[in-house]
């Protein structure tokens, strides 16, 4: 009962921290921070220099002195006091307008996504972090759950829902019914490894060099896993690895499919071995039902199709699938009885 209390007078978030954007829900308001999941730092006196989209905007740009790095990889934390400093960074964001400096509010309470194979240990280091970062209490929820919530699956019911979070570190999928996972697999190929298929890919068959931003670019403006009925060019700047000197070229949506077909085949070749493990009973929910795709890599052109065709199931990707798990943490803080049923851990320090 206390906890609902504080909860009429603080500002409960939502956190779906993620390899490469970290987004912020608050309860009652919705998504009020869309932020890359990214810190710049001194190196030498370790004082942060930056946060958010400031410090993407370094990225590839820094002196010597100064270090922009992302804190996450893979869905966990790489750099604890980074991850503490950009979550600080996030909460304070959300209570600018002043409540925030007023003892009389309370600190909130903050519910976050994590990839679903991750350590007791790494699931320790997330929760200290809110923790410390200003958080009242910071409940964990595995992201595949969260995703399935936000997309408005019925997860309580006793049928099976299979989910896919195809995310910037990891790939998530899930085979839920009853309120829990039945089968799953947390893949730690996704979003990262397409943009290193293609960072490697200009490198061999160019000998260009491309930094990171380039290559997510490339991946969106013209990136496919079929072949598309237009094939689309863009123009790639980077440098030339002989000369050292600037260099420019066109480069077509075929070249880069086949730059990242590799991580695709292996992210449906997860999906597939999920689907094999999956009773039998709840297979034939999921021929009924389909396969719900969400995340950023969703987006990739005709990778539903690409899906249907592998599994021979539907596939159908949510709505709004970049925002899927961090509507899934806020709808959870609007029902505690449902929290209670589908954290992996949270509370107090």
């Amino acid at each position: 009962m206390l906890n609902r209390f504080w909860s009429l007078f603080s500002y409960d978030i939502g956190i779906d921290l993620g390899t490469v954007n970290t987004l912020v829900l608050v309860r009652g308001r919705g998504i009020v921070i869309r932020e890359p999941s990214v810190v710049a730092i001194h190196k030498k006196s370790k004082q942060v220099l930056a946060i958010g989209t400031e410090a993407k905007r370094m990225l590839g740009r820094t002196p010597i002195a100064i270090e922009a790095i992302r804190p996450l990889k893979g869905g966990v934390i790489s750099d604890f006091d980074s991850t503490e400093a950009m979550l600080r960074y996030f909460i304070q964001k959300v209570h600018q307008s002043g409540s925030w400096r007023n003892p009389k509010i309370p600190k909130p309470r903050v519910v976050i996504g994590i990839p679903s194979g991750v350590t007791e240990v790494e699931r320790r280091a997330v929760q200290d972090a809110a923790l410390t970062a200003g958080a009242r209490q910071a409940y964990l929820i595995e992201e595949p759950m969260a995703a399935a919530i936000g997309a408005g699956l019925a997860i309580e019911e006793p049928e099976g829902n299979l989910i896919v979070d195809i995310g910037g570190g990891t790939t998530e999928i899930a085979v839920i019914s009853l309120g829990g996972m039945v089968i799953n697999k947390s893949l730690r190929v996704a979003g990262d490894e397409i943009d290193q298929d293609i960072i490697n890919y200009m490198k061999m068959r160019y000998g260009m060099l491309i930094g990171d931003r380039t290559a997510e670019d490339i991946k969106v403006e013209i990136g496919s896993a079929i072949p598309l009925k237009e094939e689309r060019e863009t123009v790639v700047r980077g440098r030339d690895l002989s000369t050292g000197l600037p260099k420019s070229l066109k480069i077509s949506s075929v070249e880069i499919r086949e730059a990242i077909m590799g991580t695709l085949n292996q992210i449906v070749g997860a999906i597939m071995e999920v689907v094999e493990e999956t009773p039998p009973e709840l297979v034939s929910d999921i021929l009924e039902r389909g396969i719900v795709i969400t995340g950023g890599g969703s987006l990739i052109r005709g990778f539903d199709k690409k899906l249907a065709e592998e599994t021979k199931l539907p596939v159908w990707a949510a709505d709004d699938p970049l925002t899927t798990v961090v509507r899934g943490c806020g709808k959870v803080l609007d029902n505690l009885d449902l929290l209670s049923r589908v954290r992996v851990t949270g509370g107090l320090r």
